[in-house]
């Protein structure tokens, strides 16, 4: 019985405290260390003989506000990163505008911060939803694209149809090729979208897609990067085949063996040699042999040698 009594004692007094921990963080402006004192002995056994300011700390709500207002970008990166678990509805107006700023690595810890946040960022008209009819109407193509960035940050399912749609018809190669990174992020091809961009008539959102291919678990438009091995920019056939040898595109080994012999590129040539390693195909020992007695360029060469020592 007094065991059942003190566990009903106990439950609201762990209530109460966790109560006055969150109210300790949304108080006041200072950072808050998390460690003890610099005069208690716990801070030494931590942190041993370092400065007390070096110590870590949690954002208050007025430092991250102030911070996203009027700070430089390590001061905004540092005060979000402390703050990843205050709650703070008054923040998310502050932070949300940081999702367009000029600097990529803010924009992307303002996304980190705000899909960490419980309230205010994903229900109807919220933050989320806002990202999405950015994308979607917006009549800034540089906003467009920063708002397709910050829904691959996200990591929310609708932001995959929005980029889709973003990335099969948006004008601007700048928001295309930012869907596709963003799909990257999120993990899906966008029902296909992505393969489509692999066609696309600009570089850059080419480059894009094959960047976000290999991150993707169910990716099935092999044959599409395939096809880029053969592009007339030296940049996007490299690539293609480095995306070929990071898939392990097996059933791409004749064509990468052509990019091998023939390509202008030693640089796409070199790639092609260490792909047909990772293939492990014997079939192409005779390729390997000859391109490692009679390229050209000494570094293709020495990857056809070194394939070689692969299959």
């Amino acid at each position: 019985m007094r065991n059942g009594q003190a566990l009903r004692f106990a439950i609201p007094l762990l209530a109460l405290a966790g109560a006055l921990a969150a109210q300790d963080a949304r108080s006041g402006g200072t950072p808050r260390q998390v460690t003890p004192d610099s005069t208690a002995h716990g801070f030494a056994s931590v942190y041993g003989n370092i400065s007390p300011d070096q110590a870590e700390f949690i954002s208050s709500p007025d430092a991250i506000k102030s911070a996203a207002a009027n700070g430089a970008p390590t001061l905004i990166w540092e005060t979000l990163e402390h703050g990843e678990k205050v709650e703070c509805l008054d923040c998310i107006s502050a932070v949300s505008p940081l999702l367009y700023d000029s600097n990529a690595k803010t924009r992307e810890i303002a996304a980190w911060w705000l899909r960490r946040r419980i309230f205010g960022v994903f229900g109807p008209g919220e933050v989320y939803s806002q990202t999405i009819q950015t994308l979607a109407s917006d009549s800034d193509p540089v906003r467009r694209s920063y708002a397709a960035y910050a829904l691959g940050e996200f990591f929310a399912t609708p932001g995959i149809a929005a980029c889709a749609q973003a990335l099969t018809t948006d004008a601007d190669a700048r928001v295309r090729a930012a869907a596709a990174s963003a799909l990257g992020r999120l993990n899906d091809d966008g029902a296909g979208a992505l393969g489509t961009a692999l066609g696309d008539s600009d570089t850059t959102v080419k480059l894009a897609a094959l960047g976000a291919a290999p991150r993707i678990n169910s990716f099935s438009g092999v044959s599409s990067v395939a096809g880029l091995s053969m592009d007339a920019d030296p940049t996007v056939r490299r690539r293609a085949v480095e995306v070929l040898d990071a898939l392990g595109a097996k059933d791409a080994v004749m064509v990468v063996a052509t990019v091998a012999q023939k390509d202008s590129d030693p640089g796409v040539r070199a790639v092609a040699c260490h792909a047909l390693g990772t293939f492990g195909d014997t079939s192409v020992t005779y390729v390997l042999q000859t391109i490692a007695s009679s390229d050209s360029d000494t570094f293709v060469r020495d990857q056809a040698h070194i394939a070689l020592l692969r299959l």
